[in-house]
């Protein structure tokens, strides 16, 4: 089974390539709607609980007072990912699991942080979604909630856009129109042989 990681900045597009892939029946893991998911549970709410007792709230972590207590003690970042990481790691290892008992040919790891956390060693072949500078930064401020202040924070944990390229098996460029990006994401699909 090949097992591909697929990577990005913020607001370079790795979701919109994600839906892309998706619509030819390839299984993928998302990273970020897996920490969505645990923050939503009991399990996140035990994890997170340790850290920063007062973001748990009615059974639920409140990723606001997450981020607002990050900002004010930078240093609680590194503990919170590092039991956060551990616990998607272990949930995306099942994942990989399950898909080669069901007989999938292959399978996407849609994983922001991939680089960051070494799990490209884990990957088969990487692909790295990009975009110019300008366009991500257009495409982050317009999303509902984010501030400067919370984008500089995400930028300065993500590896720059240049080393992640330099990593990558695989890189789609998204500097056009979503059409563009789908004929280069179904070029790259072919050129894989996984369609």
């Amino acid at each position: 089974m090949l097992v591909i990681g697929l990577t990005g900045s913020i607001a370079m597009g790795k979701s919109e390539v994600a839906k892309i892939m998706a619509l030819h029946n390839i299984p993928i893991f998302d990273s970020d709607a897996e920490v969505h998911k645990l923050y939503d549970s009991r399990a996140g709410s035990d994890l997170i609980r340790p850290f920063v007792p007062e973001a748990v709230v009615d059974g639920k972590v409140d990723r606001r007072i997450i981020t607002q207590s990050v900002l004010k003690n930078p240093e609680l970042l590194t503990k919170l990912e590092k039991s956060v990481h551990a616990e998607i790691k272990r949930r995306r290892d099942k994942f990989i699991a399950n898909a080669k008992t069901e007989g999938k040919k292959t399978v996407i790891i849609d994983s922001p942080l991939l680089f960051e956390t070494g799990g490209d060693k884990d990957m088969d072949l990487t692909i790295v979604v990009s975009a110019p500078p300008l366009q991500q930064r257009m495409r982050a401020m317009a999303r509902p909630g984010m501030t400067e202040e919370r984008l500089a924070l995400i930028i300065s944990k993500q590896m720059p856009d240049l080393q992640k390229r330099s990593k990558a098996d695989e890189i789609i460029d998204n500097n056009s129109t979503l059409l563009e990006l789908k004929k280069s994401v179904e070029t790259l699909l072919k050129k894989l042989k996984v369609v």
